[in-house]
């Protein structure tokens, strides 16, 4: 009998977190504040957006093999990272993001781009009572539904004390609540794109993620470090809809595009002329001045 508010109320937090992610689009970026009908848990939850904020690269903590590491054995200028802050025991939304990233990433968009090769993972548990076993278990799980074999290694869970995890989170703006009543937390959902050097430079906050926006949001923060000509190319036509919280076709990079491609259609189409003009003037040239050397030698 009186275990089954406990149980209700920890399946309510988590459906709140959802709701309130749902309803205000993928484009959070915004704190929960008090009000009539939010739990208390729930005030101050949120996410407060610090792009270009530089992680603290020397901040340790353990992977799932149970190995001192540090930020910075992962943001070491060579690819680009995707940062997130959960933890392994959640019992809703932390699934449900990791699920969702994982559709994304097999995703068709993303072919030719995987974990370990032209980025990587990096996901920080919240809770500084779990420990490398159960990170060990998470990364387990999770690359296995990955559908990249030998790809693991580029995936990393990490667990830590709570002064260490608190730092990072709060330089990214991440708040988040733990509910003593439940012994679970209340948190946002949100990812975090990251340059090789360890900048912060994109949120896509909520569930659902689109490839196309992971792949164009990395290729962004690499600085031409990853991606094809056509990852290049298409960012001069797409630009970040915070409202949308995806990449949209933008104007300006389109009509940029369409006129270079006609330049480069009309000079292909012109070549032909041109070359033939030209061979045809100095074929001129040429008859000219055999007919000039031919006068000169007849008057000598």
């Amino acid at each position: 009998m009186n275990a089954f508010p406990t149980i209700r109320r920890s399946l309510i937090l988590p459906l709140f977190a959802v709701g309130m992610l749902l309803c205000a689009g993928p484009a959070v970026g915004v704190v929960i504040e008090a009000g009539d009908e939010t739990p208390d848990e729930m005030v101050g939850v949120g996410v407060e957006e610090n792009l270009g904020v530089q992680l603290p690269l020397d901040l340790a903590f353990r992977n799932e093999e149970g190995e001192a590491v540090t930020l910075g054995s992962y943001m070491n200028g060579e690819k680009p990272v995707l940062l997130l802050l959960n933890y392994s025991n959640c019992p809703m939304l932390c699934g449900q993001q990791l699920n969702d990233l994982v559709r994304a990433l097999n995703d068709p968009g993303m072919e030719n781009f995987s974990i370990g090769r032209e980025f990587d993972i990096v996901s920080v548990s919240i809770d500084p009572r779990e420990q490398p076993e159960r990170a060990k278990l998470t990364h387990k799980r999770y690359s296995e539904q990955y559908d990249r074999p030998g790809t693991s290694h580029g995936w990393h869970f990490l667990v830590g004390n709570d002064e260490n995890i608190h730092k990072l989170a709060d330089l990214v703006g991440y708040r988040y609540n733990f509910v003593e009543s439940t012994g679970e937390f209340a948190h946002p959902a949100t990812l975090m794109i990251v340059t090789p050097e360890g900048v912060v430079s994109r949120y896509i906050n909520g569930l659902g993620y689109e490839a196309k926006t992971l792949r164009l949001s990395m290729v962004e923060a690499a600085d031409g470090k990853v991606g094809s000509t056509v990852d290049q190319i298409l960012l001069t036509c797409f630009v970040y809809d915070h409202t949308k919280g995806k990449y949209a076709p933008q104007a300006v990079g389109i009509m940029k595009l369409g006129a270079a491609a006609t330049v480069l259609v009309l000079g292909l189409a012109l070549a032909p002329y041109w070359l033939h003009r030209r061979r045809s003037t100095k074929s001129t040239e040429s008859d000219s001045t055999d007919s000039t050397d031919t006068q000169e030698t007849i008057t000598a």
